[in-house]
C-alpha cells in the first residue's frame, strides 16, 4: 500500500504541473460544460418564450372567399397576408422559404359550407421546417376550432342540441411536479456529468502507459524495486483522484448555473440544492474506479500519446451509450437495468432531479455492480502491467 501510495503521489504532483491536464481535468470540461449547458437552455427558454408572444403570419390565397374564416383567425392574433397563389406558386413558396404557411381557399368553399357539405382549405406547409412547426400546429388546431364552431351552429340550425356532438369530456389531470417537469429540460445533465468525470482523468490515463513509453521513462519506471501491478494501481489511484475532482466541479457548477435559468416562468422548479449535489456525486462515485481502469486498459494498447487519445476519445462514448438506448427507448429504473453501469447511475441522478424516491435495492445493485466492473478491471490493468510486450 505504501508503494501504490507513493506513485500516487508522484503522479497527482506531476499532472497537476501540467497545464493541459489541469485546464481540461479541472477548468474546461467542470466549469465549460455546466455554463454551454446553461447558456443553450437558457437561450431555448427565451426563444421559446418569444415565439409564444409572436403572432403567426399566415399567407391567404383568394382570402375574400372566406371572410368570417379569416375573420375567426385574427381574433387569435393570426396576420393574414393576402396572395393570389395557384398550387404551383404555393408550393414554390414554401419549398424556397418564401413563406412559411400558405392556405388556399378554394374556389366552392363558399358554396359547399351554405349547402351545409365540407369545404375544402388547402393549407401548404414544410414539414422538414423545424422552426415553422410551431406555427402549423397553431394554425391548424384553430382551422379545426373553427369547423368545430360551425358544426355547433349548424346542429343548433336544426334545433338539436350541440352537446350530442361531445359524447366524452375528457379532463387533463397532471399529477408531475414542478420538480419531476423540469427533468424534460435537464435531460441531458446525467449525460454531460458523467462524460466531464471521464474526461478529467482522461489525459492522466493516457500518460500512465502511453505517455511513459513515448518519453522512453517506461523502462527505468519498471525496473525500480515495486511490483508492477503496485505502480499501475498508483496510477489508477491518481486517475480517479482527478476524476473525482471533475466530478464534484462539474456537480457544483451545475448547481449554481441552474439557479439562475428562471425555469419557474414555466412551471418547473430546479431540486439541485446542496444535498441532491452531494447525493448526485456519491451516486457517481462508483464509476470512477471503472472509468479509471477501462481508459487505462486502451492506454496499454497504444503506442503513442496521440494514438491513445483517438482510441479514448471514442472510449468515452462506450459508458454513455446506454444512456442513448435510454432516452430513445423510453427505458425505467428496473433491478436488471441498474445493474448497467452509468445506467444505473443515469436513473438515480433523474430520480434525484424528479423528487422522486429511489428503491434501497436499487441503489445497493448500481453500485455494487458498478464498483464489482471497476475492481474487475483494475484486475486485468495490473496484469496487463506486468506483461514484457508493454515495452515494445
Amino acid at each position: 500500500m505504501h508503494a501504490i501510495l507513493s506513485v500516487f503521489r508522484k503522479e497527482f504532483r506531476e499532472n497537476l504541473r501540467d497545464r493541459r491536464t489541469v485546464i481540461s481535468a479541472l477548468i474546461f470540461g467542470p466549469l465549460f460544460s455546466p455554463l454551454l449547458f446553461g447558456a443553450a437552455l437558457s437561450l431555448s427558454i427565451e426563444r421559446g418564450t418569444a415565439d409564444s408572444d409572436r403572432p403567426v403570419v399566415l399567407a391567404v390565397s383568394h382570402a375574400e372567399r372566406a371572410p368570417n374564416l379569416l375573420a375567426f383567425l385574427r381574433q387569435y392574433r393570426v396576420t393574414i397576408e393576402p396572395v393570389q397563389y395557384d398550387d404551383s406558386a404555393a408550393r414554390a413558396a414554401v419549398h424556397e422559404h418564401r413563406r412559411a404557411l400558405v392556405l388556399v381557399v378554394t374556389d366552392d368553399f363558399g358554396a359547399r359550407l351554405a349547402a351545409g357539405e365540407p369545404a375544402s382549405l388547402l393549407l401548404y406547409a414544410d414539414s422538414s421546417d423545424a422552426p415553422g412547426s410551431r406555427d402549423v400546429g397553431r394554425v391548424t388546431t384553430l382551422l379545426g376550432q373553427y369547423g368545430s364552431l360551425l358544426a355547433r351552429l349548424r346542429m343548433a340550425a336544426r334545433g338539436i342540441d350541440p352537446l350530442v356532438l361531445s359524447p366524452l369530456v375528457v379532463q387533463d389531470i397532471d399529477v408531475s411536479t414542478p420538480a419531476s417537469r423540469s427533468v424534460l429540460a435537464l435531460g441531458a445533465l446525467s449525460y454531460l456529468v458523467l462524460l466531464t468525470t471521464l474526461m478529467g482523468g482522461m489525459y492522466l490515463a493516457i500518460d500512465a502507459t502511453a505517455g511513459e513509453r513515448e518519453r522512453g521513462s517506461l523502462e527505468p519506471l519498471l525496473t525500480v524495486p515495486v511490483r508492477r501491478e503496485h505502480l499501475i494501481f498508483g496510477k489508477i489511484l491518481a486517475t480517479c483522484a482527478y476524476m473525482t475532482l471533475s466530478l464534484v466541479l462539474t456537480v457544483t457548477a451545475f448547481a449554481v448555473v441552474l439557479r439562475f435559468l428562471g425555469l419557474e416562468r414555466f412551471g418547473m422548479s430546479v431540486n439541485f440544492g446542496p444535498l441532491v449535489a452531494l447525493q448526485v456525486v456519491l451516486c457517481c462515485l462508483p464509476l470512477v474506479p471503472a472509468g479509471a481502469a477501462l481508459m487505462t486498459i486502451v492506454a496499454a494498447f497504444t503506442r503513442s500519446y496521440r494514438e491513445a487519445q483517438t482510441y479514448l476519445g471514442l472510449v468515452l462514448l462506450i459508458p454513455t451509450l446506454p444512456l442513448v438506448f435510454a432516452g430513445v427507448l423510453g427505458l425505467r429504473p428496473a433491478a436488471s437495468l441498474m445493474a448497467v453501469p452509468s445506467l444505473g447511475q443515469h436513473f438515480l441522478i433523474t430520480s434525484l432531479l424528479r423528487d422522486e424516491p429511489v428503491p434501497a435495492p436499487y441503489v445497493a445493485i448500481s453500485i455494487l455492480a458498478t464498483l464489482v466492473l471497476g475492481a474487475l478491471l483494475i484486475l486485468v490493468a495490473g496484469r496487463l502491467y506486468q506483461r514484457e510486450a508493454l515495452l515494445g
